[in-house]
């Protein structure tokens, strides 16, 4: 039986969620925006944890750093963290539904989204109210369209 790797798919989602995450949307409506990277880090080490490299996360939260012109390391430790937590917690978030991992997924990006603020605000830019974690939620509204899509490219591709 020969067995396909095809890694280049978790690059090209990876590629994908930069892109929609530079993406242009007014400053009202960028709050709504989901996180698609931690998103991915979070799909990506439930699903192949010893594949999981963290310092691919980390190289991946640097360029993500580089294209939202923000603080070098702000997002790269940000990703450490949910990706720390995910690895921690692998074995047992996948018996859980979909439905239970979605609170996951909101707990995680809160987790990011409250790291991502404390960095802001020891530049002097904090968030002024709770706002900060509207994308944590509209993350989990999406992340069972995104487990299911996830799924069937990693299945039809065989990514292994």
């Amino acid at each position: 039986m020969i067995r396909a790797h095809n890694r280049f798919i978790i690059w090209l989602s990876f590629l994908v969620a930069l892109l929609l995450m530079i993406f242009p949307l007014g400053r009202e409506s960028g709050w709504l925006r989901p996180e698609f990277v931690p998103m991915l880090v979070i799909y990506w080490v439930l699903v192949m944890p010893q594949q999981s490299s963290l310092l691919f996360i980390w190289g991946l939260g640097c360029c993500q750093d580089l294209l939202e012109g923000v603080m070098l390391g702000q997002h790269a430790m940000a990703l450490m963290v949910v990706a720390y937590v995910c690895l921690l917690s692998y074995q047992r978030m996948r018996n859980y539904t979909l439905w239970h991992q979605t609170f996951f997924v909101f707990v995680l990006v809160g987790l990011y989204q409250l790291v991502d603020n404390w960095v802001h605000s020891l530049q002097g830019h904090a968030a002024q109210n709770l706002i900060f974690l509207m994308p944590a939620f509209t993350s989990a509204l999406m992340w069972p369209l995104l487990w299911i899509c996830l799924e069937r490219i990693r299945i039809s591709y065989r990514v292994s």
